[in-house]
């Protein structure tokens, strides 16, 4: 047991392979030795662990894709102005709360962006925001239970041994604590520390993006907003009734119901009309055209013609949302397109999608119909889904950046952000009040994340850490083997020998420091997994309370602190921030004494042994 052990710390330490297979190495080890019978060994695959960390994965990409991160952390930004100590605080603090109900990673991969770009703007280096952005996820998830797998880990540990498991906002007495000395560590100690790395990773975000757009595409050319009057000939018609694009050279974009009734089927936008799509009193379209032909329909159809933002405003607002973008695609040189004859509209219409612009060595093109050339660029604007399905169209199109990663940057908020934030709240009210188990209420609340849309199916298991997940439930039957061999009390009667004789805070201090010494060098899920029944075996044999013992397990595999290698948040800003693996030693060391410290004493006098 012990030779398994040691040889799957020393290949979570060696990095040649992926956690979740040094895991499912370890598993089939345990068996292949006849420590653990079958069953034993798969048992990690139906614990409510992993059912729940699953769970979690899909509520946090509803959170993600519906808004709420992106939006939350815009307004972080917006709050520092031009204070660098005031952003560092800010985005620490955001990092730290978004990490409480998102996962780590999530809240990481949100605020990076916007904090690199928000460091640029005020004269700062990322280098000197983004260590304590990724140290604040971590800490953050200490809030909650479900903040982060560890927490969830202790809890369920102590239930599987006959204990009382810890309630939803329970970490938060320590979790709180610790997020605000790190917040203070950062402001006046660690922001001093941080390297001055200069790094050329300016990002380009929604609105960067849409302005290249209107630059090479002139897309603001020929863009109005035009409202259906009182005595126009358009009301109660069809789109098919008009032909507008054939007759006029005018494209209808999109539409607005100024009176929406749910009841009777009339949505608040028909983000692609169609040629059914019936045209009511009050709509307003957007529609594209000369600027001529616009005149003679707002003359012939008695429209009036509706202010615009500015442009970047007007097509971020009203052009993009949570369901519907924009991308770019340039044709491929060995595209069976190239030297054909199509009518683009007409072409792109058969994906769902809507053609805005074309462009040519950088050239708007204004034509309707063109020989294609390689090399050509078109803009494009459709829901995310058909966007992504133009990925299959790689022989022909090339889709330029990241439409995926524009989608969980959009910050408006529609019905479906206030449904995945109920689900969060129907999740968190489940579980405080313990109405049903904390995995069925996560199961409750991902199947409503679901089932309304907030999150396609395919983009919610695209959203699931499989690599974390198959990792925690092949390392639980290591947990399994360490009891039954005797192996977990072996080591459990070293810390009590030597540590709990003396006093239980020093065996206390002993758990930690074990823990945090794993948490370095392998993940804290399975320094968890490991930790957690050695804790319990610790008190019990001193008839000492767990609980205590598994908060710190919980915190300390949570301090990850010393290596770029010891979390996915601490690896995420490395390169970011030009980090060398010194620079997470000098800065994280004070950080995690002064957690060591904190712990010690906090944690007997809410958590009594």
């Amino acid at each position: 047991m012990l030779t398994i052990l040691v040889i799957t710390i020393g290949l979570f330490i060696w990095g040649k392979f992926t956690p979740d297979i040094v895991a499912l190495m370890s598993m089939l080890a345990l068996f292949l030795t006849g420590i653990l019978t079958p069953t034993e060994t798969l048992s990690g695959f139906s614990n409510p662990t992993v059912i729940m960390i699953a769970a979690l994965f899909i509520v946090g990409e509803g959170i993600a894709q519906t808004g709420w991160t992106a939006m939350a952390g815009k307004k972080f930004v917006e709050w520092a102005g031009k204070s660098v100590p005031k952003l560092l605080v800010i985005v620490s603090l955001g990092a730290g709360v978004l990490s409480g109900f998102v996962s780590n990673t999530g809240t990481v991969a949100t605020l990076m962006p916007l904090t690199i770009s928000s460091a640029w703007s005020i004269g700062t280096l990322p280098s000197k925001m983004l260590m304590p952005v990724a140290f604040g996820s971590n800490t953050g998830g200490l809030l909650t239970l479900t903040g982060t797998p560890p927490n969830i880990i202790a809890s369920n540990a102590l239930v599987e041994a006959g204990f009382e498991g810890f309630s939803f906002f329970e970490f938060s007495l320590i979790g709180v604590p610790l997020l605000i000395v790190a917040l203070l560590y950062f402001r006046y100690v660690g922001y001093k520390l941080l390297p001055s790395n200069r790094t050329n990773n300016k990002p380009v975000n929604i609105e960067s993006t849409l302005h290249n757009w209107i630059g090479a595409y002139k897309v603001d050319d020929g863009y109005y907003r035009l409202r259906i009057r009182s005595l126009s000939p358009l009301i109660n018609t069809k789109l098919e009734d008009w032909h507008f694009e054939r007759d006029y050279d005018v494209i209808i974009i999109r539409l607005k119901r100024r009176h929406p009734n749910i009841l009777k089927g009339i949505p608040a936008y028909e983000e692609f009309p169609s040629m059914g799509t019936e045209l009511r009193y009050h709509d307003i379209i957007t529609v594209k055209g000369e600027t001529e032909a616009i005149n003679k329909l707002m003359i012939k159809f008695r429209l009036g013609l509706l202010p615009l933002e500015p442009i970047t405003d007007e097509l971020k607002n009203n052009l993009i949302n949570q369901e519907v973008g924009m991308t770019e695609v340039i044709v491929n040189p060995n595209s069976i397109l190239v030297g054909r004859k199509y009518k683009l509209g007409d072409y792109f219409r058969r994906f769902g999608i809507q053609l805005l612009a074309a462009s040519r060595n950088n050239t708007p093109l204004q034509d309707k119909e063109i020989t294609v050339k390689a090399g050509d660029a078109f803009l494009l604007r459709g829901t995310w889904e058909n966007i992504d399905d133009l990925k299959k169209q790689h022989e022909n199109l090339v889709i330029i950046g990241s439409p995926e990663g524009m989608a969980k940057n959009v910050d408006s908020l529609n019905s479906k952000s206030y449904i995945a934030m109920g689900a969060l709240l129907l999740m968190i009210l489940l579980m405080v009040f313990k109405i049903v188990p904390g995995s069925i209420a996560a199961l409750i609340s991902a199947g409503v994340v679901l089932l309304t849309g907030c999150v396609p199916i395919s983009k919610a298991y695209k959203g699931i850490s499989w690599t974390s997940v198959v990792m925690i439930a092949a390392m639980i039957p290591m947990g399994v083997a360490l009891q039954k061999t005797g192996t977990a009390q072996l080591i459990a009667n070293t810390l009590v020998e030597h540590l709990g004789a003396i006093h239980p805070v020093l065996l206390l201090g002993g758990v930690f420091l074990l823990t945090t010494t794993f948490s370095q060098v392998i993940s804290n899920s399975a320094t968890a997994v490991l930790m957690a029944p050695i804790a319990i075996l610790a008190a019990e044999s001193l008839n000492l309370s767990p609980a205590p013992f598994m908060i710190v397990v919980a915190i300390s595999a949570s301090t990850a602190f010393l290596t770029p290698i010891g979390t996915t948040t601490n690896a995420m800003v490395m390169t970011a921030g030009g980090y060398k693996f010194m620079d997470y030693l000098k800065v994280g060391a004070p950080l995690l004494f002064v957690f060591f410290l904190i712990s010690l004493l906090i944690v007997p006098l809410i958590w009594p042994f």
